[in-house]
């Protein structure tokens, strides 16, 4: 039995519907023809097909190194999976094509180990809440379906990357960069506010920004309507990210509402202009106490070139109070205005100063203070009465290893870890007997010497 009968990567190549047996043959021509220039061996691996077809963008290198592992199923429903961007508590996230529309998308997947009823009451709960909504500063919902046991949401695909990855990268925004993307990201919650809709988890991973600036709030997996009771399945429980929340979300969740969100986006603001949660260090409950009871550091410390005005309006947004906070989303993106748009016009006059007042300096930076880059955004909020914020989305993932962007993954394998494969669908045993039957054929047409052709398998599965 020749090489090529007992590739593993031909094989899960041709029954993918993705490559066909011409398109193989090329690959492996030039192949060839490389290894006769180069006065190298005649031998044609799995690896160097794989990366040919990639190199050639027959298929993607995510979609090669799945069917290297002998996996040919590289879709979900009508979308074909072309990359991985995520994985978090909740589950995973795949970029995506629809087969007949051509639109790249999301595709945030609901782990089978993970769909419980209740798991599966809250994912289809996210989804309808989602497609209640409609902003060019929200992440859209397209579409959701079920592909076997797997439950799905498709969304828009953003590429970027999103706000704690850019600063981490980066560094901080300066005053009009972290204007712009807060007042955009406060437009997008003032229209699900409008809605009567409550993020709960706004933060700076969830804060998406185009290459051209353009910022969208993402993952709605923790959102709840107010006035909505029991009825919410979170109801009087602590859920968010320990960084970010509200002094009314520690207190008593059920007091939670819109300026529960502009609180937790002044953290976001007060991160984007200084590189540093207000709180850092310590653990999720302490954390919490601190939002209840102290001050942050001033921007200043961290940030020198900022105005006091700009200040001001950080510390509007955090008021502990709810009443004294700023009252809406929609008067957050007004306050931010001047800054983003650069027009000379004075915000609102110093009425306070809440800040813990920067230290004299000393020559050194005092670093105890500091957030470690490591654990800038810290652990979710959780105890044994409270549930952790933990959700993905395009841009928040467990570890914060991925992001928006089409990954450039290099060309060989050997020193990189493989992304996860989409979760298994069980097939009938009927159709798994059709399959078997194919790879014979498959295997013994690629044994026959001249064949002309292609299989064309695109369907099957």
């Amino acid at each position: 039995m020749s090489n090529k009968t007992k590739s593993v990567f031909r094989n899960a190549a041709l029954l993918s519907g993705l490559v066909t047996q011409a398109q193989l043959d090329v690959a492996e021509n030039v192949l060839l023809e490389d290894a006769v220039t180069t006065e190298g061996g005649s031998e044609i691996t799995d690896e160097g097909l794989a990366d040919k077809l990639v190199q050639t963008k027959v298929i993607t290198r995510y979609q090669a190194d799945q069917m290297l592992t002998g996996r040919n199923k590289l879709n979900l429903g009508p979308y074909l999976v072309t990359d991985f961007i995520g994985q978090g508590g909740m589950g995973q996230v795949f970029k995506a094509v629809h087969n007949v529309m051509g639109r790249e998308c999301a595709v945030k997947i609901l782990p089978v180990h993970k769909s419980t009823p209740e798991a599966i009451s809250n994912f289809t709960r996210e989804i309808r809440t989602q497609a209640k909504l409609d902003h060019p500063n929200l992440v859209r919902a397209y579409d959701a379906g079920q592909d076997g046991s797997v439950h799905y949401l498709v969304t828009e695909y953003v590429p970027g990357t999103d706000l704690r990855r850019l600063i981490r990268s980066d560094g901080p925004l300066t005053m009009q960069q972290a204007a712009s993307v807060i007042m955009q990201a406060a437009r997008g919650l003032h229209h699900a506010h409008e809605s009567n809709l409550i993020h709960r988890d706004v933060k700076p991973g969830n804060i998406l920004v185009t290459p051209e600036g353009i910022a969208k709030v993402s993952d709605l997996g923790l959102a709840g309507f107010m006035n909505e009771g029991d009825a919410d399945p979170r109801a009087g429980k602590i859920v968010g990210t320990a960084d970010y929340l509200s002094p009314e979300q520690i207190r008593n969740p059920h007091e939670v509402c819109n300026v529960s969100d502009v609180y937790s986006l002044g953290c976001t603001l007060y991160y984007a202009i200084t590189g540093k949660v207000p709180f850092p260090g310590g653990t999720p409950n302490s954390k919490a106490q601190r939002h209840l009871a102290e001050t942050p550091w001033h921007p200043k410390r961290f940030n020198p070139d900022i105005s006091e005005e700009f200040v001001e309006v950080i510390a509007d947004m955090m008021e502990k109070d709810p009443a004294s906070r700023i009252p809406s989303a929609a008067e957050v993106a007004a306050r931010l205005e001047p800054w983003a748009t650069e027009i000379g016009v004075s915000p609102a006059p110093l009425t306070k100063s809440p800040w813990t007042p920067p230290p004299l300096p000393t020559g050194a930076e005092d670093s105890s203070q500091d957030t470690d880059s490591s654990r800038v955004d810290s652990e979710e909020f959780d105890s044994s009465r409270q549930e952790s914020g933990s959700q993905w989305s395009q841009g928040t993932v467990s570890g914060g290893t991925a992001n928006q962007e089409t990954r450039q993954l290099p060309t060989r394998r050997s020193a990189r870890a493989l992304p996860p494969p989409l979760p298994l669908v069980r097939v009938p045993r009927r159709q798994r007997q059709q399959q078997s039957v194919v790879i014979a054929i498959v295997a013994a047409a690629a044994a026959l010497a001249g064949l002309a052709g292609g299989f064309i398998l695109r369907g099957l599965f």
